[in-house]
């Protein structure tokens, strides 16, 4: 998911919309997407996952350690040599990311986003993509996020990996686990 903060260091800013505490993200440059609560997971998590990810020309990798249910999401950020590179914690609509590494104007939103995007129930995303006005597609292995006909996100799901590209934003990253 570190790849996941380096893209939300390139993506645009999160605010609060008014009138409404939920944390969003900005999908695209007119759809706004609140995150969903903590029980529309599909499945729950608890385990290390390697983060592949490409932008800008450049590639990343960390490894991760992932526990997601019904109550809310955490994640370790930990490099090769096992150093602890920050904390994500989504829990009671609230997000809190820190890092020693990377720049304190980093979102986390944007990461619990795409893990929602990857790990979430169908019904639930399409109903909050189309409160945004964009569309979402689900087919046993492929989801794809699409502004009027153009998809700019796509996420390939299999057993042990998930690939998701953005397509709009111009990143791409692989997830390595035992997801099923």
């Amino acid at each position: 998911m570190l790849l996941c903060a380096l893209i939300c260091l390139f993506s645009c800013a999160t605010k609060t919309a008014a009138g409404d505490s939920r944390p969003f993200v900005w999908l695209a440059n007119n759809a706004q997407f609140f995150l969903l609560p903590p029980e529309g997971i599909e499945n729950p998590m608890d385990m290390p996952q390697l983060v592949s990810a490409s932008y800008g020309g450049k590639d990343y990798a960390l490894n991760t350690w992932v526990q997601a249910d019904e109550s809310g999401m955490s994640m370790t950020l930990v490099n090769e040599l096992g150093a602890n590179m920050g904390e994500l914690s989504y829990r009671g609509g609230a997000v809190s990311f820190s890092s020693s590494v990377f720049p304190q104007s980093l979102g986390g939103e944007y990461i619990v986003a795409d893990f929602q995007l990857c790990f979430y129930n169908a019904p639930a995303l399409r109903q909050a993509l189309k409160d945004c006005g964009l569309s979402f597609e689900d087919a046993e292995t492929v989801r794809r996020v699409l502004q009027r006909k153009n998809v700019i996100i796509e996420i390939d799901k299999g057993p042990n990996i998930v690939r998701l590209v953005n397509h709009l934003r111009g990143y791409v990253y692989t997830l390595e686990g035992e997801f099923e």
